[in-house]
């Protein structure tokens, strides 16, 4: 992970990172295992990852998923969010690149655009490495009851402040309107 946090340090475009990784390093700890790396950046700055990563092999996933090399002269399409990444002679995706909806200063929920805030509150710097806020971490992570996303959830909650449980109920709430199974233990923390 610390060469792809190397490689990423004085990018020219917003970065931060994402997934496990980043919540392994809010957690203070390494607690389970990870397939890859993941870092989010802008949809307007997308183009100028193939300059800065000029020596990696990058594939695009079409929905709902295939993978096809990317030509990077092509603006990807909204629909598009992740871009898959490897060295050259490295055979397994090191590094998942998921884009952030964003404009003017402003971010979006790629699931739901009520969900948005400023970009200067899109991440948080952790041990010197910009983090995806975890309020919106765990929000993406919601929508799976994987086995690592529920960990991950067990992880963060006591360390969720006041203001990121209950940012993260009022979003679970406006996506999820059938409820969510987080809700009760974002509630019943602390009381």
């Amino acid at each position: 992970m610390n060469a792809v946090v190397d490689l990423m340090q004085g990018a020219p475009f917003f970065w931060c990172l994402a997934g496990g990784h980043a919540i392994e390093r809010v957690v203070g700890r390494r607690y389970r295992a990870h397939d890859d790396i993941d870092i989010v950046m802008l949809r307007p700055d997308h183009h100028a990852l193939p300059q800065w990563l000029k020596d990696w092999q990058l594939a695009v996933a079409d929905p709902p998923g295939s993978l096809r090399p990317w030509n990077d002269a092509e603006k990807l399409p909204w629909r598009v969010h992740d871009i898959w990444a490897h060295r050259d002679g490295v055979h397994a995706w090191e590094l998942q690149v998921m884009i952030q909806e964003a404009d003017a200063g402003t971010w979006y929920f790629r699931r739901d655009d009520r969900v948005h805030g400023s970009v200067a509150d899109l991440a948080v710097t952790v041990h010197g490495v910009p983090c995806l806020r975890m309020d919106l971490q765990l929000l993406y992570k919601s929508k799976s009851s994987r086995h690592k996303d529920e960990a991950d959830f067990q992880e963060l909650l006591p360390l969720l402040d006041d203001a990121q449980r209950h940012t993260l109920i009022d979003w679970l709430r406006l996506t999820c309107p059938n409820g969510h199974h987080w809700i009760p233990a974002l509630e019943g923390w602390g009381v």
